[in-house]
């Protein structure tokens, strides 16, 4: 057993849970903000793991993932639990939902760019590992990001889409049962993650000039 191998995928694995937390901690907050308590009365404003995490798409994809053999796949992340939102609590519905949707990758966004500033204070100090672990986290936050803005139903893009065709939630939800499978066939077209790749590193990157640093 490659043990050095085993502690960069656990350690690869409780960051992606942390990236999940604020993701969905994100739309919660926001549901809370716009009048719906939905989500808040079952405990998922907040930033316990433990009420975010889904027992397959959070542990155990994500687990095979980090500790098989890198050519898996770059974008087998998993998914969390989904925030319940009613939107019938909402004071202005398709305005809020917007803001709710866009709550959970603006938080990736965030935790990138805090992640990618920690990465030089470690590579200031002289902390090789702090360094290579925080910029893979950010690259990792960035990734979700993106990935999060494909227009496929039960992903945050579609539901940006629903409110710009104006389509109806009945109409929606009914589509949703049948995204999983849309979003495994859409990921096995390499042009779709070439160009995930490439957003990745790109913005990535960038922060990490912004930042004074090379890319990794």
């Amino acid at each position: 057993m490659d043990w050095n191998h085993l502690i960069e995928g656990v350690l690869r694995w409780l960051g992606l849970v942390i990236l999940f937390t604020f993701h969905e901690f994100g739309h919660a907050w926001m549901a809370m903000k716009c009048g719906d308590n939905t989500a808040k009365d079952e405990g998922r404003v907040s930033l316990n793991p433990l009420v975010h995490i889904d027992p397959i798409g959070s542990v155990l994809m994500p687990l095979i993932m980090f500790l098989s053999p890198y050519s898996v796949g770059r974008f087998l992340l998993g998914w969390a639990r989904p925030v319940p939102v009613n939107h019938y609590n909402l004071r202005n519905p398709n305005q809020d939902d917007v803001f709710i949707t866009l709550a959970g990758p603006w938080m990736n966004l965030i935790i990138a760019i805090i992640l990618v500033g920690l990465a030089r204070i470690g590579l200031a100090v002289g902390s090789s590992n702090m360094t290579y672990y925080c910029y893979d986290l950010a690259e990792m936050s960035m990734m979700l990001f993106f990935f999060n803005l494909i227009p496929i139903p039960p992903l945050d893009g579609s539901r940006l889409l629903r409110v710009a065709v104006g389509m109806s939630w009945d109409t929606y939800t009914e589509l949703a049962r049948y995204g999983y499978i849309a979003i495994i066939l859409v990921m096995q077209i390499q042009p779709v993650g070439d160009a995930l790749g490439f957003l990745t590193d790109y913005s990535t990157g960038w922060m990490a000039r912004l930042f004074g640093m090379g890319t990794s």
